[in-house]
């Protein structure tokens, strides 16, 4: 017989299990303050004698991943102190709050959202994965499946975009959501214990308690919709479209209304608008020789027939192509005007008041040769030691204050290089590569119009700089190579949407090159 020395002791229940805590499980994202909403809903609960506990199950940075926060609470009996859970368990959870819209589908994804007893108070804000932004193509989550999911597994939902109602009182989303649960009216506290809440905080207690009061207005139903969300604010643009800066812009406009067909002016339009916008009128003239030759084919080939297909997606890819973001571009945006104005209004800058930012870059070898003479870069790319060494001392992570003086007369010099782009080796580079599509798109229009405007919607996997550029060109050269192979087939247009829409959604190269080898080998 086996002994054994552990000391068992009797844990014989207090009484009936007729008790149970009140449980919340908050989603939010780093800055969108979930610690505190839920150090609120924990002294809230302690201010009326209630037990309570909260953990955190810290997300993924950089928007891939939401903190879960979560907040058990119930009424000591007896002198007893309750032992309270520290994650939520599916199937037990009565409140869920989300900071954004599709984290309150992952919630529902996780089961923590029940139809018997959940109530879900979600922002319907959406602010993009990281996932969603670099996608090549149209990557955003669909936000109506997640309409349509809280219909069925919400015993009770409250749902309006938070951010803009806070935005809109100099507050922060943390103040509405709480807001959003007294309106709910599923924890046993009255409103004014909620703002006793916040009124014990050291600042920001006026804009905080305003936000509470139009959150919890918008939840019992009770606000003024007009004034609950205004419509976002928008900083005026550089320049309005289509609006012709000189006598010579106004002649690209005309000759471009002259030669593009009905179908396609608006495109081409904005497209124009984009080129002059990002290099000079010269660029805006090539841009346009190049469109009206692929009209040009467009017509011999029967397009009217087809709304001039090809030359509608040209204009829109074509513009996309020319104006390829390099270290220039990238300069040229962060010192606009425009956008310092949008900055202060998304962070509700009041008059008298300044701000700053600190922007985190990396600078590579790759982007900095590219910004000179195209020979002078070759040789440079050519010479591995030098190229070596300029690397170890130039790829360096930078935190950059945009607007102190130094780094904007830095970045605003580099912005202004923009005259000298057309001699570059990266222009070269990508006018190289922007030839050599259209050369496939005029080989393949011919024998086949579908699978020519294909080629053309391949210009969508390239996108962004740096690592992503380079990913966006490798899948690029991928499908054109593979679709150039399989041009004789009947089916090719349909193929090459395949190959196309499968480099979109695919990060890592596996599912794009299983697709080749499947279409392989069929032959």
């Amino acid at each position: 017989m086996i002994r054994s020395d552990t000391v068992r002791l009797r844990l014989d229940a207090a009484g009936a299990a007729t008790e149970r805590p009140i449980s919340v499980a908050i989603v939010a994202m780093g800055g969108q303050g979930g610690g505190v909403l839920t150090g609120w809903i924990v002294k809230l609960a302690e201010g009326a004698g209630w037990v309570a506990q909260s953990t955190s199950i810290p997300g993924v940075a950089q928007r891939t991943g939401a903190t879960i926060y979560y907040v058990e609470m119930m009424q000591a009996q007896g002198g007893r102190v309750p032992v309270l859970a520290q994650m939520p368990t599916p199937g037990d959870v009565d409140v869920v709050i989300a900071s954004e819209f599709i984290e309150a589908g992952r919630s529902i994804l996780r089961g923590i959202v029940t139809p018997d007893r959940t109530t879900l108070i979600a922002s319907t804000h959406r602010s993009f994965a990281i996932g969603e932004k670099s996608a090549p193509g149209k990557g955003l989550a669909d936000g109506r499946a997640v309409a349509e999911a809280i219909g069925t597994t919400a015993r009770y939902s409250i749902l309006f975009d938070m951010d803009a109602l806070a935005t809109a009182h100099s507050s922060v989303i943390s103040s509405a959501m709480f807001g959003a649960l007294a309106g709910a009216e599923v924890l046993p506290f009255p409103p004014d214990a909620y703002r006793a809440v916040i009124r014990g905080e050291s600042k920001g207690v006026a804009a905080s308690i305003s936000a509470f009061d139009a959150a919890y207005a918008k939840a019992i139903g009770t606000a003024d919709d007009a004034d609950a969300e205004p419509a976002p604010i928008r900083a005026p643009s550089d320049r309005r479209i289509g609006a012709p800066s000189s006598g010579r812009a106004e002649s690209l406009l005309q000759r471009l209304n002259n030669a593009m067909p009905l179908q396609a002016t608006a495109m081409a339009r904005a497209g124009l608008t984009k080129i002059i916008d990002y290099q000079d009128l010269d660029y805006g003239s090539e841009y346009l020789d190049a469109l009206e030759k692929v009209h040009w084919l467009d017509r011999e080939i029967g397009g009217h027939e087809r709304d001039y297909a090809l030359t509608l997606n040209a204009a829109k890819y074509l513009a996309n192509a020319m104006t390829y973001d390099d270290v220039v571009r990238v300069a040229d945006l962060k010192t606009r005007a425009a956008r310092h104005q949008r900055i202060g209004n998304e962070i509700g800058l009041r008059p008298g008041q300044l701000f700053e930012t600190t922007e985190y870059m990396h600078p590579r070898m790759e982007e900095l040769v590219g910004l000179v003479p195209a020979r002078l870069g070759r040789w440079l790319k050519g010479q591995h030691r030098l190229y070596a060494w300029l690397d170890r001392r130039i790829s360096k992570g930078r935190r950059v204050r945009t607007y102190s003086p130094g780094w904007f007369l830095l970045l605003y010099g580099v912005a202004g290089l923009r005259r000298l782009r057309r001699a570059s080796l990266r222009h070269a580079e990508e006018s190289a590569r922007r030839r050599d599509w259209l050369e496939l798109v005029f080989e393949l229009a011919p024998r086949n119009y579908a699978l020519g405007v294909e080629v053309l919607k391949c210009q969508r996997l390239i996108k962004g700089y740096s690592d992503t550029h380079e990913g966006g060109v490798s899948k690029f050269g991928k499908v054109t190579a593979e679709i150039a192979r399989i041009a004789d087939r009947d089916d090719a247009a349909t193929w090459a949407q395949r190959l196309r829409n499968a480099a979109i959604r695919d990060g890592e190269g596996a599912d794009l090159d299983g697709l080749i080898r499947t279409l392989r080998s069929f032959a």
